[in-house]
């Protein structure tokens, strides 16, 4: 489920979550900015994805934006795994008490991000959050221009101490996949640690 409203992000997050689980359907917002970036989106974005209906044939959900807006709503609704990218990443990250950190383009998610990780994978290993420098909507109209400022706060985030980088964001998932041979450190794909957890819980 792509909590904004850009179908071509859905297919994009498609396509991640499909290297791990079959049958893939895609979810858009039906309203909503292509992008959300602040608190008051990322709540609205919420109530989209709490409210929709899901069809009985579905067999678990992600919901596919960072900040897991309606993943507790829409989990108390449904008798199905319902897992949020978020906090699915920040499991992955912390594995093994490692020191993580996320890198993401959206500077009034900060404080919402922080508490999602926190709460998702308690314990000393989160650092904080790295921001790529830019205007979002201008870095994600320029592929290159955006994986040069993610790959910067990457570097930033490892220099502080981080063994493993989380890219924050369902729609950062493809400059996630074509940063991973360039960082100095492992890094951590949102949709794609989410699919897993996903495939684990149906297999169990």
């Amino acid at each position: 489920m792509n909590p904004n409203s850009s179908e071509a992000t859905t297919r994009a997050m498609v396509a991640i979550a499909a290297r791990v689980l079959p049958e893939v359907e895609g979810w858009t917002a039906p309203a909503g900015p292509p992008l959300l970036t602040d608190p008051a989106v990322l709540a609205q974005a919420g109530d989209l994805v709490a409210a929709a209906e899901v069809p009985q044939s579905i067999a678990a959900v992600i919901v596919s934006a960072f900040g897991d807006p309606g993943q507790a709503a829409l989990a108390a609704r449904l008798a199905v795994p319902v897992v949020g990218i978020g906090g699915a990443a920040a499991r992955a990250a912390a594995r093994g008490g490692r020191r993580f950190a996320v890198v993401t383009h959206t500077p009034a998610l900060v404080e919402s991000i922080d508490a999602l990780m926190r709460q998702a994978a308690p314990g000393e290993g989160w650092l904080g959050t790295f921001l790529a420098e830019g205007d979002p909507a201008v870095l994600g109209a320029d592929p290159p221009r955006l994986d040069a400022a993610l790959l910067a706060a990457i570097h930033h985030a490892t220099a502080a101490g981080a063994e493993v980088v989380i890219i924050g964001g369902g729609p950062l998932g493809e400059a996630a996949e074509r940063l991973r041979d360039l960082s100095p450190c492992p890094l951590v794909s949102p949709i794609y640690e989410a699919a897993q957890e996903v495939l684990a819980k149906l297999c169990r």
